[in-house]
């Protein structure tokens, strides 16, 4: 489309051009009339003005020509402008045009983060035999796909939490961003749909290898990616996430109609301290049993290094739900920070029989605190209570501690360690962590210490 200036300044010149021809006609004329005679030079001025003055007009017919193509292009445009906005408040149609390119540039990020790491526990730990181990490596992709739309995906390709050597999605989603600019806030709204991770407590945002000042979680280390819609935002000093995810594990299929429902509300009364509220119910997760012979039988939120699952027998428990509640408060000062929790999980199962309701009481604190620019330490006490008990993993095995019957109803945990970062995408970190418990059956869990290095990584 030919600007505005542009037209005027070439029809201005055609103009110039014209009078400039006549008026050296009127002077060669003049000029014979004087002489009275025609002079051979002033006919070859006269020759040369003839045909400037064709060539101007010809010029001229050509401009105005291309001006009222020109014209006819911009109605059209603004006509298909207009017939795009209509489809646009009518919402989705199948005729709608194809989209146009953003204006930003349309670059596939990728990237990736991982942690190499050696881990050994006492006997009745994870890790009895002392092992090195490639730990929590992922790769990330991102690109944008409209105004304020974006992809993102996570492949894991090890995670500590995994029992096998497969890769696996983590979180998967579209976010629509700035949906509250109607509002005056480009930032009061986004949106993702996939999987996301589920938006409850603080911990699970800094868990990763880079952000987490320790390589241990607390004990209660609640977090897990779920399929579901999430939308956040920022309004001032308050912060918010809600969520509605399936609950269960599977990421294949929903085994039960009852959806997960998770909510957080954060305030930062000022620049150094962050306050949070979340609440969260799984919803009834089904269970493999004869009765619904498909289910999930663990929930898609991680807790005490495993997941919820049901307490009664598969012969006669079809599901199980878990209700969480949490308050968080975070400090920070000029080189380190403080970092607190405390929560409650209100659970129970169809079990027709036993009185499988529980109340788990957990919480941590942790202290974080440079000692030079590049060094610093860390310090985390968390626990976990539970009257009557409940299968709860923390650095023992799996197999003794969770999948069996075996129910634990105090787990403590107190690590400590030093990290010295090389810079944003390097770091190494040691850990002693301290723990031990006490099971319903009053066998003591003394045997779980533990100790790691890591090198994190993140390209």
């Amino acid at each position: 489309m030919l600007p505005a200036l542009p037209r005027f300044m070439t029809k201005f010149r055609a103009s110039l051009f014209r009078l400039l021809g006549a008026g050296l006609g009127l002077a060669v004329g003049g000029l014979q009339g004087q002489s009275g005679s025609a002079d051979p030079t002033l006919q070859a001025i006269l020759e040369q003005n003839r045909k400037l003055q064709e060539q101007v007009d010809a010029q001229q017919k050509t401009i105005e020509a291309l001006t009222r193509r020109l014209d006819a292009i911009d109605r059209t445009a603004a006509r298909q402008d207009r017939e795009l906005q209509g489809l646009q408040d009518r919402g989705p149609a199948t005729d709608r045009p194809p989209p146009v390119e953003s204006d930003r540039e349309h670059e596939v990020r990728i990237g990736a983060e991982a942690a190499l790491s050696y881990f050994s526990t006492g006997g009745q730990g994870q890790f009895p035999k002392s092992e090195f181990r490639v730990d929590d490596t992922k790769v990330t992709l991102e690109a944008p796909v409209w105004k304020d739309v974006y992809f993102f995906t996570e492949l894991n390709l090890l995670t500590r939490e995994s029992n096998a050597a497969n890769f696996q999605f983590g979180e998967l989603y579209v976010e629509f961003g700035g949906l509250g600019s109607a509002l005056g806030s480009p930032d009061a709204l986004t949106v993702r749909v996939g999987s996301v991770n589920i938006p409850f407590g603080e911990e699970y945002q800094v868990r990763n290898p880079l952000s987490n000042p320790l390589i241990s979680h607390s004990l209660s280390d609640i977090w897990g990616p779920d399929e579901g819609v999430e939308a956040f935002g920022r309004v001032g000093r308050f912060s918010y996430a809600l969520a509605v995810q399936n609950g269960g594990l599977s990421q294949l299929r929903d085994f039960n109609a009852d959806k997960s429902l998770t909510g957080r509300i954060g305030f930062d009364p000022t620049s150094w301290l962050h306050l949070s509220a979340s609440a969260m119910r799984t919803g009834e997760v089904a269970t493999v049993s004869p009765v619904t012979s498909t289910g999930d039988n663990l929930t898609a939120i991680w807790f005490a290094n495993a997941f919820f699952r049901a307490l009664g027998p598969a012969s006669r428990t079809t599901s199980f739900w878990a209700n969480l509640y949490e308050g968080d408060a975070i400090a920070k000062w000029k080189g380190g920070q403080l970092a607190v929790a405390y929560g409650e999980v209100k659970f129970d199962d169809s079990d027709p029989v036993a009185d499988n309701a529980r109340t788990l009481k957990y919480g941590y604190a942790e202290a974080v605190q440079s000692l030079t620019d590049e060094l610093y330490g860390a310090a985390r006490y968390s626990e976990i209570n539970v009257a009557g008990g409940y299968p709860l993993a923390g650095w023992g095995n799996a197999g003794t501690f969770f999948y069996r019957p075996s129910l634990t109803d105090e787990l403590r945990r107190l690590s400590v360690g030093f990290g010295y970062r090389f810079g944003p995408p390097l770091v190494l970190k040691l850990e002693y962590s301290w723990e031990n418990g006490h099971m319903v059956n009053g066998v003591s869990r003394d045997h779980e210490d533990f100790f790691g290095a890591q090198v994190g990584v993140r390209f």
